[in-house]
This record gives C-alpha cells, sequence and structure tokens, in this order.
C-alpha cells in the first residue's frame, strides 16, 4: 500500500475502477445493441435497446427516406457500420444480388450480381430467392442464397473475398435458413429433400470447419406407407441460435421435425427433441437463462418448452410443456419477463406464461404475418404482410396502443439503427425516425 493512501483510499479506487469497468461494460452492450448485425438482432431475440423508436408512422408521416428495392427478395435488413445490408433476386431465381443502401440519406451505394444460376431450383410462390438475412461483423458481411452460393463481402467495398457454390441442397421450397456467426465460425442450416446438415465455415475463408448430418432423417410416406425422397417432412426454413446454459454454450438448430443441440467448436450432437407434429419449422428458437420455446412447424405445429440439458433423445423427458392454439408457423416468439408473446401467421396475437405455457390472452389482431416482431422497452411491434404495424403492450394485459401502415406489406423482419427503425416491404425500404 502507498504510505500516503488514507484508510478507505483503497476502496474508492477499487470502486472506481468497477464503476469504469461497469460503464465500458454498459457502452459495449450499447454499441453492440445498436448494430443489429444479424436476423433478429445482435440478441437474435427481436430486442432493442434503443433508447426512443417511433410509434407512428405513414407514408407521409416520420419517413426519413424511402428507397426503391428492385427484383424480389424475402430476406430482413441488417445494419453494418452505417449500411443497411439486404439480399435482392430475379423472380426465377436467376439472378442474385447483396445491396447496401446508406442508412442516414437512403442512397444505394452497392447494388452487385453474386450470382448467376443458369437453372435454379424451383421456390415456392409464397417464398423468395434471396430470403436468407445476411450476417456482418466489424469489417465483413455475409451473405447466403442456399445452395445457390454462399459469399463474404468486405464491408467497405463492396468486394467478394471468397465465395461457396459447392454446398449441396435441394431446398424443395427454395432457401430460407439465415446464418449466424459464432468466434471464427458461421453456422448454416442445409435442411433439403436430399440433405439434411449443419455446417459450420471458417469465416476468414469459407473454408468448411465441421459438417454434422441429421441424425434423423424424416421421409414423407405416399399412399401404400413406403418413404418418399422428396417432401415436406426433410424440409427446414429455420436460423440457428447459440445459447449458454450454466456456463457451456449449445448450437441450437431446428431441423425439420426436431430441434437439436449441438457443441458450436465441434458439431458433435449433445441431445435433440423430436416432434411427429408439424413440419418444415420456420422460426428462430427463442431462449431464456434456462429454457428453450421453439415451434414444431407448418400443418399441426405446436410451441414446445424444453430444458436444454441431457443426451440423446430427450424428447419424453426434457420438454415441460406443450402448446397447440394459434401457434405460429413463420414469425418468431418474444420473451418478456416470464412471458411468450407471439403472433399467428393468420393474424391472432397471444400472451403465454413461459413456466407453464398457461394463455394468459388471445386475442385477433388482424392481417396476415410472416415477418417476425419486434420487442421495445414494454412495446411489441407486429408486421403485417399487408403492411399493418399493430403495436401492443408486452404486459399481462392485452392493449393496443398503435397502429401505422405502409406501402406493399412486409415479410422481412425489422432491424434498428440509434432511434430509428428500418423496414423493408415488398418493394421499398424505409428509415422510420420521430
Amino acid at each position: 500500500m502507498n504510505p500516503s493512501m488514507k484508510p478507505g483510499d483503497c476502496l474508492k479506487i477499487s470502486l472506481c475502477h468497477c464503476l469504469m469497468l461497469w460503464g465500458t461494460t454498459i457502452h459495449s452492450i450499447k454499441t453492440e445493441a445498436e448494430s443489429w448485425n444479424q436476423f433478429r438482432g445482435p440478441s437474435g431475440q427481436g430486442i432493442s435497446q434503443a433508447e426512443s423508436l417511433p410509434t407512428q408512422w405513414s407514408e407521409q408521416k416520420n419517413v426519413t427516406w424511402k428507397t426503391p428495392i428492385h427484383d424480389r427478395g424475402w430476406s430482413s435488413p441488417i445494419i453494418q457500420n452505417g449500411k443497411v445490408w439486404l439480399t435482392t433476386a430475379t423472380e426465377d431465381g436467376k439472378q442474385l444480388f447483396a445491396m447496401a443502401v446508406n442508412a442516414e440519406s437512403g442512397a444505394v451505394l452497392y447494388d452487385r450480381q453474386l450470382f448467376t444460376v443458369e437453372d435454379p431450383q424451383f421456390a415456392h410462390k409464397f417464398n423468395s430467392y434471396a430470403s436468407p438475412t445476411p450476417v456482418a461483423d466489424d469489417e465483413r458481411v455475409y451473405i447466403t442464397f442456399g445452395s445457390p452460393g454462399t459469399a463474404c463481402l468486405d464491408g467497405e467495398t463492396g468486394n467478394v473475398i471468397w465465395e461457396r457454390k459447392d454446398i449441396e441442397c435441394n431446398h424443395f421450397r427454395g432457401a430460407g435458413s439465415s446464418p449466424i456467426l459464432y468466434n471464427n465460425l458461421i453456422f448454416m442450416n442445409f435442411d433439403g429433400s436430399d440433405h439434411q446438415f449443419i455446417i459450420a465455415l471458417d469465416k476468414a475463408t469459407g473454408e468448411t470447419k465441421w459438417r454434422t448430418q441429421r441424425s434423423i432423417d424424416y421421409m414423407d410416406l405416399d399412399s401404400e406407407g413406403k418413404p418418399e425422397a422428396d417432401g415436406d417432412w426433410r424440409k427446414g426454413f429455420s436460423t440457428p441460435h447459440v445459447a449458454v446454459f450454466n456456463g457451456v454454450p449449445t448450437l441450437l438448430s431446428i431441423g425439420s421435425k426436431a430441434l437439436y443441440g449441438y457443441e458450436p467448436l465441434t458439431g458433435n450432437e449433445l441431445w435433440r427433441t423430436e416432434s411427429r407434429i408439424g413440419h418444415s419449422a420456420s422460426t428462430r428458437p427463442t431462449v431464456t437463462q434456462d429454457m428453450i420455446y421453439y415451434c414444431t412447424g407448418f400443418s399441426k405445429g405446436e410451441l414446445w418448452a424444453v430444458q436444454p440439458t441431457g443426451k440423446g433423445n430427450v424428447t419424453d423427458s426434457h420438454v415441460s410443456w406443450k402448446l397447440k392454439r394459434s401457434v405460429p408457423n413463420k414469425p418468431s416468439l418474444i420473451s418478456k419477463d416470464g412471458h411468450l408473446f407471439m403472433i399467428h401467421d393468420g393474424g391472432v396475437a397471444s400472451c403465454i406464461k413461459a413456466d407453464s405455457g398457461k394463455t394468459v390472452w388471445h386475442e385477433r389482431v388482424g392481417g396476415n404475418y410472416s415477418a417476425s416482431p419486434l420487442l421495445w422497452k414494454d412495446l411489441i411491434y407486429f408486421f403485417s404482410e399487408e403492411g399493418k404495424t399493430t403495436i401492443v403492450k408486452a404486459s399481462e394485459t392485452f392493449e393496443i396502443v398503435g397502429s401505422n401502415e405502409l406501402g406493399t406489406g412486409f415479410m422481412a423482419s425489422p432491424a434498428i439503427i440509434d432511434q430509428a427503425l428500418i423496414l423493408r416491404s415488398k418493394t421499398h425500404l424505409y428509415r422510420i425516425q420521430n
């Protein structure tokens, strides 16, 4: 101890040091929260930490800029170093583009055709050939269209650093799963009619670090009860997610009819739950400190609450509860204060007790939904395919606090920058700000 120091000075210095570190941490979290660098934001859970966001807008009100986006694509916008990145494609799927828009002015900075596909796979008319959302780090942007091609772009120049066109998968209805980053790896789901696997690429080079085949191959049955090679039972659209449970990171990946837990660095399967109800799961997993919530898919899909432990098939032992009523097929869930909030594709919103699966409220909002909702403070934004945004209180009492309409409707989920919403309609990109 320094002889010139007075009693209590050590405590003061320690407290000041802790406060400085705490302040640095808070600043870091705030900066990350504003980056919105992947599908559903930095946490992957659709939560905004913005100080302020607009609750009222129209084509004539609170629109900072509006930029047309050519052709067709349902990928959600992301933010990287002041640029809004997204993808689009010709309706026939032969030309695949990456675009970057200046987040302040709305000016198009880059509009580059990344891939040409002479004989595109079939994509359902409801889908697009540019549905997976990009992901970015501080320097690069990673874009995939599924098996037609994956590319890494320099975030400053837009130049291609590396690309992969050799990952084979018949997407059957079109690609939909978005890539995510973890450490130096890019994770992508490939669940098609011919191949079902998850793959990890080195983000610096695009080299395959590991590839893990799904342990269960779900096949459709024909009229005679015999397996068919093609079919929706093998198809998946979900985006993976890395969560930490009891200090252990787990890569969560939903296939067509199962949720898998993997070791992120090796791809080794830890456990799985198998659902015979629903198929072609599309939502991104929603997580809390000790639970995973996911929707099992189309047809007769359910919402399952899963404990993230165990080994092998843990369907019978680790599924805490199941919910059947008005479970979404495409929009992911919101978790807040022990409750789950969701919007069914057909426009019915629900609040669910996260510990029991008990329905708190169940109300018709109207419209059709593909975009995932946004949570900001105590408000939830639901974005419809018709262009209407309904804002409700994230509480045990159902209350609509706002309703706004724009253009041609939303298939893409929102992005946030500073105190503004970045919204992609079917034809335009908007910056909405008070």
